[in-house]
């Protein structure tokens, strides 16, 4: 009974974030800023990067200054190379997020610099798929870390796309393999 309530719990909190993507970009999603609570009921903290995005443009953009640190193995390519974050951007940083979890907090791209990684990623490497992972949430995974970040599914996809899989867990027994994909 407990496993069903803590679904339940995660099921409706899914439903009310994507709220928080629609005036704001995080700039900094990552597991280590997801606070879980008892009744594993997560939330998204550290909002020290955030910044509001204008809604009235056809396509909402922060660009930032020079200066600064980039988290660079959680942000995509064209916030690396031009500083340009969008809802898209957090899309990709959310991938990585569930790139952690589903490796139970395994650092991205191990120990490779930052700018290995910036490397591997215009190469179109694409992290692995974790020991155990499901198919479908691997998939999720690679679609948020399209190049062309207008090929990132919207945060309102991705709910569904997770809604999906909790309401069919059939479809989580389905393992990717390292290489596939």
């Amino acid at each position: 009974h407990r496993h069903t309530q803590t679904h339940t719990n995660t099921h409706k909190h899914t439903h009310t974030t994507p709220s928080l993507w629609m005036s704001y970009v995080h700039r900094d999603l990552a597991a280590r800023n997801i606070l879980v609570n008892s009744n594993l009921v997560c939330k998204v903290s550290d909002f020290g990067l955030s910044r509001f995005l204008q809604e009235n443009s056809s396509d909402p953009t922060y660009t930032s200054s020079l200066g600064g640190k980039i988290p660079i193995r959680w942000t995509p390519p064209e916030a690396i190379a031009f500083r340009k974050f969008t809802s898209a951007s957090d899309a990709w940083s959310y991938g990585i997020v569930m790139w952690e979890v589903m490796s139970f907090g395994e650092r991205p791209y191990w120990d490779m610099s930052n700018q290995d990684v910036i490397n591997a990623i215009e190469q179109d490497y694409r992290l692995p798929p974790p020991p155990d992972c499901p198919t479908h949430l691997h998939q999720l995974m690679l679609d948020c870390w399209q190049k062309e970040r207008s090929a990132r599914p919207r945060f309102a996809a991705i709910v569904s796309a997770l809604d999906k899989l909790i309401r069919n867990p059939a479809s989580l027994k389905i393992m990717a393999q390292e290489g596939a994909g």
